[in-house]
């Protein structure tokens, strides 16, 4: 039996027709042919114009590159031909108003993993889609500072060795990849399920300095392997592409960590809460996976701004669970006797 195309499979979502699903379906469809001209575009590689060079801060304080402004400016033209209300991107300060009367507005990181793109690893395009909600002090933002439990669907396209898009519209995380001999996407992974115990983890072992005592203490167990008190030995992962290390999760299971840490400007993490790990925690709570702050749960917090960020950990559930308690509760962790008595691998 042939794979369902992403056409087919958004058919069967919209069943009978309703405003808001008929809006998330035509988003969708608009989104996936902005990611195709993303993709041929990066294809193009330093060949391409669009690989110049780098620009000034964007609004929250990262450094551009000029394919990060171009496929902003790819994906904000294409939501000018949906029923998009809002669009609020991490390139830009504040949300663009395209239809008052549209009943959606989206969230998106129109370029994750930038710092990537010279060096030809998997970058993506991160989104959420929100309902347009009204703002009483016409706030343009007040449609983004929902908690993410609100989300109507979110997803990623993930340029790698296949364009891919993981897409979830709250029934299950499905993957789709692009075939260029039939011009669309068909399903590749139907409803995925990450497994809830595991023995990779990922996190950016160079910053081991500037973490919290629990963050530290849970990485030292996890790297005394089999002789330490998890009695099992541990795979590293970091590929600093955010949809690239989802993506590997929702594969084969694992454990992604991005906490916040004691240098200036990283205490609240360095993730965007509305338009990365709201999407993120999404798809990974939809493929039977958990999402925190290292301690609450990401979709239940509500944003403040719109450029908001936030400590995050995320995969399979029952490791996102003990990172929980190795913050909240380290006593209870009844292997290690007791918690505070070893000194870390890393430390002298």
């Amino acid at each position: 039996m042939p794979a369902a195309t992403l056409d087919a499979f958004l058919n069967s979502y919209l069943g009978e027709p309703d405003e808001l699903r008929s809006a998330v379906v035509a988003t969708i469809r608009q989104l996936t042919q902005a990611a195709t001209t993303i993709r041929n575009t990066i294809n193009q590689g330093v060949l391409g114009t669009a690989f110049a060079g780098t620009r000034s801060a964007n609004a929250d304080g990262d450094i551009q590159k000029d394919l990060d402004v171009f496929a902003d400016d790819i994906f904000l033209d294409a939501m000018r031909h949906a029923p998009v209300a809002l669009y609020a991107s991490e390139e830009l300060e504040q949300p663009v108003l395209l239809d008052r009367q549209a009943p959606l507005a989206i969230a998106i990181d129109p370029l994750d993993g930038s710092s990537n793109i010279d060096t030809n690893v998997s970058i993506g395009t991160v989104f959420s889609l929100l309902p347009a909600t009204g703002a009483p002090d016409g706030n343009p933002a007040a449609s983004f500072l929902q908690a993410g439990v609100n989300q109507l669907g979110a997803g990623f396209f993930i340029y790698g060795p296949q364009l891919a898009l993981v897409l979830s519209l709250g029934s299950g995380t499905h993957v789709f990849v692009h075939s260029t001999r039939l011009g669309t996407f068909v399903q590749a992974y139907e409803s995925r399920i990450i497994p809830q115990r595991t023995q990779e983890f990922a996190i950016n072992a160079a910053n081991y300095r500037h973490w919290d005592e629990a963050v530290r203490l849970y990485i030292d167990d996890c790297l005394e392997g089999t002789e330490g008190p998890r009695e099992k030995d541990f795979n590293m992962r970091w590929i600093a592409s955010l949809v690239a290390d989802c993506y590997r999760i929702l594969m084969r299971g694992g454990v992604f960590l991005y906490p916040g840490d004691k240098r200036k400007g990283y205490r609240q993490g360095r993730l965007r809460l509305v338009y990365e790990a709201n999407p993120i925690a999404y798809l990974v709570e939809q493929a039977g996976g958990a999402a925190t702050d290292t301690m609450t749960r990401i979709l239940e917090i509500e944003p403040e701004s719109l450029h908001q960020r936030v400590p995050m950990v995320f995969g399979s559930a029952r490791e996102v669970a003990r990172i929980t308690r190795y913050h909240t509760e380290p006593s209870a962790i009844g292997e290690r006797a007791p918690l505070f008595s070893r000194r870390g691998l890393f430390r002298a």
